[in-house]
C-alpha cells in the first residue's frame, strides 16, 4: 500500500542544510503524523511522501520555493529606535518576537543596529534556505 492524498501517515524525518547541519529530526521523538496533501506540510515535503510505502526511506532535497519560500524584503522591519522598550538592548542576531495583527506570535531577527533604527527579519529562519530531508514512512492510516 502507498501513500496518497488524503491518508493519514506517520514518517520519521532529519531535516539538515547544504552544509549538513541539522535543523530538525523526529528521530528521538515519536514519528510525525500529518494528513498527506492537507496543506499541513511544506509543498515539497508533502510531495515528497505521496507514493511512499511503509518501511521505504527515501533523502529529498526540497528548493526553497518548495520549502518556506524565498526571503521577502517586505519581511524586513524598520523600527525607529525611541519605539524599542527600554529594557531591550538590541544586538544583531538577537531573536525577539512581536505581536502579530491577529496577536499570534511572530518571531523576528535582529539584522541592523544604529542610533536612528533596528532592523527586524520577519522571514521564516529556513526562507531562501534549500532544505534536505532523510525521510521513513512509518505508518498509513
Amino acid at each position: 500500500m502507498q501513500a496518497k492524498k488524503g491518508d493519514a501517515v506517520q514518517v520519521h524525518y532529519t531535516g539538515k542544510l547544504k552544509d549538513g547541519s541539522v535543523f530538525d529530526s523526529s528521530v528521538n521523538r515519536e514519528p510525525l503524523g500529518f494528513t498527506l496533501g492537507a496543506g499541513q506540510m511544506i509543498q515539497g515535503f508533502d510531495a515528497a511522501v505521496d507514493g511512499m510505502a511503509v518501511g521505504d526511506k527515501k533523502t529529498v532535497t526540497i528548493p526553497a520555493a518548495e520549502a518556506y519560500g524565498e526571503k521577502r524584503d517586505d519581511m524586513m522591519i524598520d523600527v525607529p529606535i525611541e519605539q524599542v522598550p527600554a529594557d531591550i538592548k538590541p544586538e544583531v542576531g538577537m531573536q525577539l518576537t512581536l505581536q502579530g495583527q491577529n496577536g499570534q506570535p511572530m518571531p523576528v531577527i535582529v539584522t541592523h543596529v544604529d542610533e536612528q533604527k533596528i532592523t527586524l527579519d520577519a522571514n521564516h529562519q529556513l526562507a531562501g534556505k534549500d532544505l534536505i530531508f532523510d525521510i521513513e514512512l512509518m505508518k498509513i492510516g
